[in-house]
């Protein structure tokens, strides 16, 4: 695979890890809101199940965000190193001729 592909490889996948942590911030704000609703209604199954999915959602969102985080990072360090917009600007050249 060519720096440019996977750089773009990079790229997307950091995207697509990007729509995974805004997936999971949705999920913990509707659990939150049935958290909440639930307090007046007093359903013992929500009250004893919500807190531990809210809490292994949680977590899951912060293992996701640690992931996009670094992966962020090495894709914005490929880049850098391999002058990955130098290769666009070549490739765009190559592409006119």
């Amino acid at each position: 695979m060519d720096k440019l592909k996977k750089f773009d490889l990079m790229e997307k996948i950091a995207r697509e890890l990007e729509d995974v942590r805004n997936s999971q911030q949705a999920v913990l704000e509707k659990i939150g809101k049935i958290e909440v609703d639930n307090i007046e209604l007093g359903d013992k199954t929500i009250e004893s199940k919500i807190p531990d999915i809210y809490q292994r959602t949680a977590d899951n969102a912060d293992a996701i965000k640690e992931i996009l985080d670094s992966f962020q990072e090495k894709t914005e360090e490929f880049g850098e190193k391999n002058n990955v917009e130098k290769l666009r600007e070549q490739e765009a050249i190559n592409n006119l001729k």
